[in-house]
């Protein structure tokens, strides 16, 4: 049976941890005045509040008032820690902290009822889908052929139309060659007195004869 239990580390720093916590406050409350179980109820009602907002803020982490009484509890278990580490003389303890402990049952009751019955935000559900509908959809019977109709002979194929050739590619002359060009043409009227013809003009700008017929087909 011994075998069976597991020794947890961070279990047994979190009991001692609780431990010293819980005796803190005890001895705090007992010098300010809270003797017997009175003592002993106020670490109780501090790590319980602790403990609401805790889970309070594990289901909602924008709470305010979640936040609100967790650093409250929080504040109060850090305090009492600490003024019991020798900051303070727990044989003549002020009348501020005799006050605040004093006060502090209601304010704990008030925290954790609130804490408690504040309502929740609803959680978004889906909406049903939407159920299949129990009748199923009419089958429709096609009429049955009584009797066959005359066979029809395939078509003969029609034959395919030649296709046309591409149309020739016109070359494309630069703007500065039919400006050359027109000099060459207006010089050649002027010394002879007719246009100049496409053989002419090959020859005078030493070009092929398509590029010169595309830039006669320009100077017309």
């Amino acid at each position: 049976m011994f075998r069976s239990i597991r020794i947890d580390a961070v279990l047994i720093q979190a009991v001692i941890a609780g431990a010293l916590s819980f005796a803190h406050l005890h001895d705090l409350a007992e010098a300010a005045g809270q003797s017997g179980w009175k003592a002993w109820a106020y670490p109780v009602s501090v790590d319980l509040l602790l403990v609401a907002a805790w889970r309070r803020l594990r289901g909602a982490r924008r709470d305010r008032s979640a936040w609100t009484w967790f650093v409250i509890a929080l504040v109060a278990s850090l305090g009492a820690n600490v003024a019991t580490a020798g900051l303070l003389d727990l044989a003549n303890v002020p009348a501020w902290l005799r006050i605040l402990v004093a006060g502090w049952p209601a304010l704990a009751f008030l925290g954790g009822t609130l804490l408690v019955h504040q309502p929740t935000e609803p959680t978004p559900t889906a909406a049903p889908a939407p159920a299949a509908s129990a009748d199923p959809a009419p089958v429709v019977d096609r009429p049955d052929v009584a009797e066959e109709g005359p066979e029809i002979a395939p078509a003969e194929p029609v034959p395919a139309l030649p296709e046309a050739p591409p149309p020739a590619s016109v070359p494309v002359v630069p703007p500065a060659l039919v400006d050359h060009a027109r000099k060459v043409a207006t010089e050649h009227r002027t010394r002879t007195g007719t246009d100049i013809d496409t053989a002419t003009l090959r020859a005078r700008l030493g070009i092929p004869e398509d590029l010169a017929d595309a830039i006669v087909a320009q100077l017309a």
